[in-house]
């Protein structure tokens, strides 16, 4: 593209202020709301639709440094500011658009996909964001500006995405990660690539209390979704969606819920589409909470009349175990702008939503059970018809919580019956024995 284009910082409130990109801030110094990134609309409705889809189509496998990764694909609506030396991507975004036709027959639904976030670099979503972010702290620090390194409080994703992408540029991390609350996985991720890991005797709001204060006194760099960066590269999820689907527009979109920046992220990127043009209509979007930790849930109850954060209850879906999210102005704004939807799921219901769909051949995180098991409540009241187009965004890979499964198949889970369980048969080996199990066992099997 020959159009030079910029974008900026701005505060979601609309006070008058606008801050570059590389400005180390994160909340607007007028009324201390968080900002969002503003790009020059006008320049970029200089292309019509038909150019960018055909554009962002030519870029799409190319080897050509960065436009290959997902998110650099479209570069121009993401971070036009950045020089493409300083980019730092592992090839992130591209990932499969699953159709879980079994999954939605069993449930009720003729057209269910499941956005399978999950299968990337560090196993989760958070690579979009981390790419944008580390990008910009890479190119900040060419610059001249004073940053010892990036720090982020974490429930597991955040922490691997931060550490690797870190760690290929070359860039000093610190991770701060609730003690037992997290998955090994979870916690060897940034302990192998060599990242400063604060594992403490706190919860993740307790764990971002103190992230943000070391990096106000400490010329640390902020790196969770608070700051805005992070939504940019994790917006390109809607992109990438509408695009699996020849630029059409599902009728439901299903997002666990946490710290809420996803949920934000992913309207910022339909609206985004619908303003120049690529879309006509948007999706509408629902927001899955734990029970255990719902205050999002409970302000829709009221209308979003009022919001009160929660002393967040331990819950299976530990990355969205967050009763105090950052982004909870963001989020209601991004609900109340696409008729949304949020909905609660108990420990059993999740639990036992993974093991139903990982019996049609998925893997999925306790966070995408959040998910599915609104999604089977929706259809139940009538929320959401048979014939309704429908994804559910899978935030994270299952490889990361082999512990929960494990104790799933295994009956482990205080309180749960596991009812999609199953267990390996120990057996010698013999052949007329494992005759005899074979063919007593197998019909059983068949789902």
């Amino acid at each position: 593209m020959k159009i030079k284009l910029n974008a900026l910082f701005q505060c979601v409130n609309g006070c008058s202020g606008r801050y570059p990109l590389n400005d180390i801030i994160y909340r607007c110094p007028q009324c201390d709301e968080l900002l969002e990134v503003q790009h020059d609309m006008e320049l970029l409705k200089q292309l019509g639709p038909v150019e960018w889809k055909a554009l962002f189509k030519d870029r799409v496998g190319r080897h050509e440094w960065p436009y290959a990764s997902s998110v650099w694909g479209k570069k121009e609506w993401v971070c036009p500011n950045l020089e493409n030396k300083n980019v730092v991507s592992t090839l992130e975004g591209g990932t499969n658009l699953f159709w879980a036709e079994r999954l939605g027959s069993q449930i009720g639904l003729d057209d269910l996909w499941i956005k399978q976030c999950g299968m990337a670099h560090t196993g989760s979503f958070k690579d979009l964001g981390m790419t944008v972010l580390v990008s910009m702290v890479k190119q900040m620090i060419s610059e001249g500006k004073k940053i010892r390194a990036v720090a982020c409080a974490s429930t597991g994703d955040t922490s691997a995405a931060l550490a690797a992408y870190c760690a290929v540029a070359g860039i000093p991390a610190i991770v701060f990660l609730p003690r037992d609350k997290v998955s090994l996985t979870q916690l060897i991720q940034p302990i192998t690539h060599g990242v400063l890991t604060l594992s403490l005797d706190t919860d993740f709001d307790g764990c971002m209390k103190l992230v943000k204060e070391i990096c106000e006194k400490n010329d640390i760099y902020l790196a969770n979704s608070m700051n805005s960066l992070r939504i940019e590269g994790q917006k390109t999820i809607s992109f990438e969606m509408v695009e699996q689907f020849n630029w059409e527009v599902p009728d439901f979109v299903i997002v666990p819920g946490g710290n809420l920046g996803n949920i934000s992220a992913i309207g910022r990127g339909f609206e985004m589409l619908k303003e120049l043009g690529l879309i006509k209509k948007y999706p509408r979007l629902v927001c899955a909470q734990a029970e255990q930790a719902a205050p999002l849930y409970r302000s829709f109850k009221t209308g979003f009349k009022k919001f009160e954060a929660v002393k967040a209850k331990q819950t299976l879906a530990s990355a969205i175990q967050i009763g105090d999210p950052v982004s909870i102005k963001k989020a209601i704004k991004t609900l109340q702008t696409f008729d949304g939807i949020v909905e609660e799921a108990t420990e059993s219901e999740l639990a036992n939503a993974v093991g139903r769909a990982n019996l049609t051949g998925l893997f999925c995180c306790p966070h995408t059970g959040v998910a599915l098991a609104v999604l089977e409540k929706l259809v139940k009241q009538g929320e959401i018809s048979k014939t309704d187009r429908v994804v559910v965004v899978s935030t994270a890979n299952g490889l990361k919580f082999t512990d929960f499964l494990h104790k799933y198949h295994t009956d482990q889970l205080e309180g749960i019956s596991s009812q999609f369980a199953y267990s390996p048969i120990n057996l010698p080996a013999d052949y007329e024995k494992i005759k005899e199990t074979v063919l007593n066992n197998v019909d059983q099997r068949t789902i």
